[in-house]
């Protein structure tokens, strides 16, 4: 008898959902604060005039191009030693990988706000409307990247499944690890998007005159 099943529903299937939660946790924490930049970025941005628009513009194409990893090991091993009136700046694995992921968050917090307040100016509140569902698929991308705490140790579901299938002889059996995985984060994260765009359509619907 096949044991593969009672060992991935009895072992894998827990160890992964513990793990998942390492990732929504970088996750928010990435987004939450990529918001509180790139907002303000964005009314920078929108309101126009040489200055705004340069520095705004300047520092959020940098963020846009700021690579993860070595966001992340900067911060994991160049801070850790700095102090501050004897303070030591050293974060943990989870905020290191969720600051490292900030850059890309407020750059994308950013470029969808500009895009919102167009969108308002052309008295178009549908069309800003779509901040909501941008900002879900920016997630999408964090919770994936998130993955990338894995280099440095943190446990996360990525690593999770990348180890339970390196364990398993067969490539039908690691095929099935990886589909588990792709539907526990999946569903998720497919439930969230149609959250937003409800949300989107309700918003609309109450905007609409009647």
């Amino acid at each position: 008898m096949n044991a593969l099943p009672h060992q991935l529903w009895s072992d894998f299937v827990p160890r992964l959902l513990s793990a998942m939660v390492t990732n929504f946790e970088i996750s928010f924490i990435a987004l939450a604060l990529g918001l509180l930049i790139g907002l303000p970025l964005a009314l920078l941005r929108a309101r126009g005039g040489a200055l705004g628009v340069g520095v705004s513009a300047t520092i959020i194409s940098l963020m846009r191009a700021a690579p993860t990893f070595v966001v992340m090991f900067f911060l994991l091993n160049v801070l850790r030693d700095v102090s501050v009136f004897g303070v030591k700046l050293g974060m943990s694995g989870v905020m290191t990988v969720a600051v490292s992921l900030v850059p890309y968050s407020a750059a994308y917090a950013a470029d969808a706000g500009v895009e919102a307040l167009r969108q308002l100016r052309r008295g178009s509140p549908l069309g800003a409307l779509l901040f909501l569902p941008n900002i879900t698929r920016a997630f999408f991308v964090i919770v994936m990247s998130s993955g990338a705490a894995a280099a440095i140790g943190v446990p996360e579901g990525i690593s999770v499944i990348l180890g339970e299938a390196a364990l398993l002889p067969s490539l039908g059996d690691r095929m099935i690890v990886f589909a588990i995985g792709i539907v526990m984060f999946g569903v998720p994260l497919q439930l969230g998007l149609a959250l937003m765009r409800w949300l989107q359509r309700e918003l609309g619907r109450r905007m609409m005159p009647v």
